[in-house]
């Protein structure tokens, strides 16, 4: 995998959107005990349920992968003039 400029706070702000848009789907809000890594998995399989974004392969379901893919997905829901992409 490449390394993407600004990865953390791309991936600070994919936990945030994709949070958000599970609470408007429904889901109860993640609890301050919740690990980022079960933060992480839980957002990535309801992303993935709801088609937004495309899944890994089983064999490839690592924590940095998921990690990515979040990234990836929130690349392309930001406008390109957003300063995390600059």
């Amino acid at each position: 995998m490449k390394k993407i400029k600004n990865e953390s706070a791309l991936l600070k702000k994919a936990l945030f959107i994709a949070e958000g848009y599970a609470v408007k789907r429904g889901y109860k809000a993640f609890s301050p005990n919740d690990s980022a890594k079960q933060k992480i998995e839980s957002l990535y399989r309801l992303l993935v349920h709801d088609k937004l974004i495309s899944p890994l392969p089983e064999n490839k379901e690592d924590l940095a992968s998921l990690k990515h893919r979040l990234v990836m997905w929130i690349i392309s829901q930001l406008p390109d003039d957003h300063e995390l992409l600059k």
